[in-house]
């Protein structure tokens, strides 16, 4: 196996090579720091504010794509191979403003100017992949962009007002692209990448195979696909995390397969990756992946890291255990599938064996008869941590229950299955006395604990009143018709 001492990617138009990466090194320092590109922001150092969004660009099986990402904890490693954009990189047709910039200050978008930025960023993105976006697209690309002074009003309007300017296809994004993709595949040599500032050490694997080897040899290390949770180690809690194992840029994880029975993902695979595909089977899910942080940490964060990090919070193991997912776990050439529910055995506790990693997740598509939902508690609409999630799947057969699945996130030491709730379900009539009498045997489940984000009381409260929103959201004859039809 080749091994290679450098990272290697594009920094707007200058291709870059460093050999001199730790494993904690942010994108966001050695912009600011090393290359002096101040106009990307220090805010959070969380991936809250969005006052460092750059664009990120990799070559995928479906061309070059282009996300939008939070650069205070994405790793500076874990761009090689790609092609980093910033706010200095922007231009419009005759050298000056760009339109999205030109639209902000047309509009009075900006006071202080700080998020500007990055909000530009954000913007940019949207402008470039949505020729006319709606409010709603508009308000869902700024969810990971917090605004203080200037408000949101002014801001959708100068995106509204870019996009009716058109030139896409003048920017330099698209003029480039073809260029971009040649020098970006020119950079792919196959080999693994390993590059240390000290002893702080960061791996690339090669592919999967390479990195079930890496494993084995570095059984200690600090598996990083998103970094939207491992980042916030280094920033947050100075914890070290060398040697980090970088597996976001190999392709097999971001594989997504469809067949008559499932839908399997790469653990990889982001949340932006897994929408259409997941909200076009569930379309319950729409509504709730966008509760999902803001669009910077969907493009960064992955579905199989919000699994393997055993989170009780995480947002998508409720809704994947309602659905009966199971997961594939890899260590060397051996694998092993699990029912996900089974993942879980106690907080900070996952069944993963030391060099063991999860390779995907597989869904079943639904079956006749199911009625679905997932809701999300928070003190934030967007862009917050929940206090409770929940998901239910319930089998309605004439008029009643044969089978009922309901997961809970934030209500004990891991996400869990509703058991006690389950059972007071099945054989019963389908009604609104069942359900608030299962949603009174919630506390024989769950003995929820009480902290910033919630108390164990308003936890508790909030969960059984979800099992009567279930109710009114499902429980009429028409609605029952729709969706399991």
């Amino acid at each position: 196996m080749a091994t290679r001492n450098e990272v290697r990617f594009i920094l707007n138009g200058e291709d870059q090579a460093i050999r001199d990466v730790g494993a904690s090194d942010t994108l966001l320092d050695f912009l600011r720091i090393d290359r002096r590109l101040t106009g990307t922001k220090e805010g959070c150092a969380e991936g809250d504010c969005g006052a460092c969004t750059v664009l990120v660009g990799r070559l995928t099986p479906q061309g070059l794509r282009y996300d939008t990402v939070n650069a205070c904890i994405r790793f500076l490693a874990s761009v090689d191979g790609c092609h980093v954009v910033t706010i200095e990189h922007l231009r419009g047709p005759e050298g000056g403003l760009h339109p999205v910039q030109e639209a902000m200050v047309a509009l009075h978008g900006s006071q202080c100017g700080f998020c500007t930025p990055g909000i530009v960023m954000s913007l940019y993105a949207l402008w470039m992949a949505t020729a006319t976006p709606s409010v709603t697209e508009i308000e869902r690309a700024l969810q990971g962009n917090l605004c203080r002074c200037t408000g949101y009003e002014p801001i959708v309007k100068a995106a509204q007002a870019a996009s009716a300017g058109k030139g896409q296809s003048q920017d330099p994004l698209n003029l480039e692209r073809n260029t971009i993709t040649k020098r970006l595949s020119d950079l792919r040599d196959g080999a693994r990448v390993e590059v240390a500032k000290g002893e702080d050490r960061a791996i690339l694997p090669a592919d999967t195979a390479d990195l079930a080897k890496v494993l084995e040899e570095n059984p200690e290390g600090t598996i990083v696909a998103g970094a939207t949770d491992v980042g916030l180690w280094v920033t947050k809690f100075l914890r070290p995390i060398s040697p980090a194992i970088h597996i976001g840029h190999l392709e097999e994880l971001h594989e997504i397969a469809e067949d008559d029975a499932a839908i399997t993902l790469g653990a990889g695979v982001t949340y932006s990756e897994a929408a259409l595909t997941l909200i076009m089977t569930w379309p319950h899910l729409l509504e709730y992946w966008d509760r999902i942080a803001g669009w910077q940490v969907r493009n960064m964060g992955t579905i199989g890291g919000n699994i393997a990090n055993g989170s009780p919070i995480g947002d998508t193991p409720p809704a994947l255990i309602a659905l009966d997912a199971t997961i594939t776990l890899r260590k060397g050439g051996e694998t092993r599938e699990l029912p996900l529910e089974r993942f879980f055995i106690d907080y900070g506790k996952q069944d993963r064996a030391e060099g063991e990693f999860v390779e995907r997740i597989r869904i079943p598509k639904p079956a006749a008869g199911q009625l679905h939902a997932a809701y999300k508690i928070s003190k934030r609409r967007d862009e917050d941590i929940s206090s409770v999630a929940a998901a239910f799947r319930l089998t309605v057969e004439d008029g009643t229950i044969t089978e009922a699945r309901i997961a809970f996130g934030g209500m004990a030491a891991t996400p869990k299955r509703a058991a006690k709730a389950e059972a007071a379900l099945t054989g019963q009539s389908f009604d609104e006395a069942t359900m608030m009498k299962a949603a009174a045997t919630l506390p024989e489940d769950f003995a929820p604990l009480s902290d910033w984000r919630a108390s164990a009381e308003y936890r508790m409260r909030a969960a059984q009143n979800l099992f009567r929103r279930f109710w009114y959201e499902k429980g009429t004859d028409e609605a029952v018709r729709l969706e399991t039809a």
